[in-house]
């Protein structure tokens, strides 16, 4: 259908119904609040994440160093385990060098000692360190106390004891007596001479066959003979 305005007016156009002021204001705020929380929210994922990543870093730091100790630690272990085995050569080399320290006087202190007592002879000289056992075979009783007087007078051996003295009775046609005694080797003037010789003698102690003296042990032993 059309419609014709014959009275020549304009028509009025329709007024649009305005936006209330509070409605705008409140949608500006929504905006503005979102737009601060999205940007809260980026800061705090950008904290976050510089965080992780320091602490990344910081992790990578110390695994580093972890492994670098590790490798510290077994060299210490390397060091310590070949510090036991110098140690124990040490102890070995100084060993045999206190064995081999006076072996020639010894030989000598010996030999004199020996030549100076009359039907007696050595089967055997033991040495572990300083301290020696010796065994042999004299003509009489006599004889093995003159050969402890003469070590005891040498100044090379201290603290001479009997171990065993007794006959020999596989040889009934001459009479042997069999003995072993210990002592301590010390070149003269040494700490460990000086020491022994400084040490007193036990009361009431005799000389092997003086008047009122204890009889030989005749089997004691731990001596070669």
């Amino acid at each position: 259908m059309i419609r014709i305005n014959l009275l020549g007016r304009i028509r009025p156009k329709a007024a649009r119904k305005a936006v209330p002021l509070e409605a705008t204001l409140q949608l500006v705020f929504l905006v503005a609040a979102l737009a601060v929380g999205f940007g809260l929210l980026y800061v705090h994922y950008w904290q976050m994440d510089k965080e992780d990543r320091a602490l990344l870093v910081h992790i990578q730091k110390q695994t580093g160093e972890k492994a670098r100790l590790e490798q510290l630690k077994q060299q210490v272990d390397n060091f310590e385990k070949q510090k036991v085995v110098l140690q124990q050569r040490i102890s070995i080399i100084e060993q045999l060098q206190r064995n081999r320290t006076g072996g020639q006087e010894l030989l000598d202190a010996i030999a004199n000692t020996v030549s100076r007592t009359d039907t007696l002879w050595l089967s055997s000289v033991d040495r572990k360190g300083d301290a020696l056992t010796i065994n042999g075979s004299a003509g009489s009783i006599n004889a093995v106390a003159n050969f402890i007087t003469q070590l005891k007078r040498s100044g090379y051996f201290q603290q001479v004891e009997i171990r065993e003295s007794h006959q020999d009775e596989a040889n009934k046609a001459v009479q042997i007596f069999v003995f072993s005694l210990t002592t301590q080797f010390a070149l003269p003037g040494s700490a460990s001479s000086a020491s022994a010789s400084a040490a007193p003698a036990p009361p009431g102690a005799k000389a092997p066959g003086a008047p009122g003296a204890p009889a030989p042990n005749r089997n004691l032993g731990g001596g070669k003979i």
